[in-house]
């Protein structure tokens, strides 16, 4: 398996929402609204991941999309532990409701999954069968029971090989409701926007995280992350990240570091863009001050070959950051405050 970026063990993907609190009535602001009026900074606010699980699955997601899969416990758990293994993060998947694919899907028990390897950007793709969902299916204690499920597990374990495996661009866009109502709201529109331009890239996603950024699209394998879009405006996001053109105004950050490394990589794209993510690759992050670090991003493409970047981190005033929020928390903003080119 290949060596995890920036020099550190990608920590285990924990949803930062309230899964188990009550909606907010509808008539209160929405955390989105809230978070454009005070203009929080998207930059730096990606999950660091490095392998992503998809699921296909019709829905309704639960508030928490995985235990509310129809998985059996012990499934659900073995599938948490060799992503937390691997750096990974899984997501259930969806065709957009009014894609004539979404009806079929739903009525079908045989569902694609796929695992998504952002450093070699290469995905592999099978099928499990919504069976797996009844506990009284295979042996509960052996691999009988992964079914369809045990060649992703297998997947998750090992790096992809370049001659078997696709590298295919893939739209994911949030629009996981029942976690967050901003997301089905904003994203939804996003969603069907993008289908009709990519019908078999785009899939409606469960919470990627960020909900005051809605509408949410991750955009696989490269593993960016972009937010505060509206179907026009994730239309021109696309079409430029797939010219390797990307701008930085609605990208919120690249999976493949920690969030000082992705400021690192948005000061880089900002200065010297536009320029594909995949153009700027971070180095390890080394302390230089209180809440300062210096980064070294190696360039290629339109980018310098090598930049060395100051980030400072700070912090946001008190706010409720999701609408399930059972009360204010304070946002750290990690930000580039210096580009400098060197020989």
């Amino acid at each position: 398996m290949s060596t995890p970026p920036v020099g550190a063990t990608v920590p285990a993907q924990v949803d930062p929402g309230s899964a188990d609190a009550p909606q907010r009535r509808r008539d209160l602001p929405r955390c989105s609204d809230d978070a454009r009026r005070r203009c929080d900074p998207l930059g730096a606010t990606a999950a660091w991941t490095r392998r992503w699980l998809l699921l296909e699955h019709p829905g309704p997601w639960a508030p928490d999309a995985l235990a509310g899969s129809g998985l059996a416990a012990d499934v659900r758990e073995h599938l948490r532990q060799v992503l937390a293994d691997v750096g990974g993060r899984a997501l259930l998947v969806r065709r957009p409701a009014a894609r004539p694919a979404a009806t079929a899907a739903a009525r079908s028990p045989e569902r694609r999954w796929a695992v998504v390897d952002q450093p070699t950007g290469l995905a592999r793709w099978g099928t499990w069968e919504a069976a797996l969902a009844d506990p009284t299916a295979g042996d509960a204690t052996g691999p009988l029971r992964l079914g369809g499920l045990a060649a992703a597990v297998d997947a998750l374990r090992k790096d992809p090989d370049p001659a078997t495996a696709d590298a295919s661009p893939l739209l994911l866009v949030c629009a996981h409701g029942r976690h967050d109502a901003c997301c089905a709201v904003r994203g939804r529109p996003v969603a069907a926007a993008l289908a009709a331009r990519w019908p078999a890239a785009t899939w409606e996603c469960s919470h990627v995280g960020g909900d005051r950024f809605a509408p949410n699209l991750l955009v696989l394998p490269d593993g960016a992350y972009y937010g505060d879009l509206d179907p026009a405006s994730a239309e021109r996001v696309v079409d430029e990240h797939l010219a390797g053109a990307v701008r930085t105004r609605y990208l919120r950050g690249v999976s493949n570091g920690p969030p000082l490394a992705q400021a690192a990589v948005l000061g880089v794209l900002d200065r010297h863009g536009p320029a594909g993510v995949r153009d700027a690759v971070p180095g390890r992050p080394v302390p230089v001050g209180e809440d300062r670090w210096e980064v070294e991003v190696t360039g290629s493409g339109p980018l310098p070959p090598r930049c060395v970047v100051t980030v400072a981190r700070t912090r946001r005033a008190p706010a409720r950051l999701t609408c399930r929020a059972p009360g204010e928390a304070v946002a750290v903003v990690h930000e580039a405050v210096d580009v400098r080119t060197v020989a």
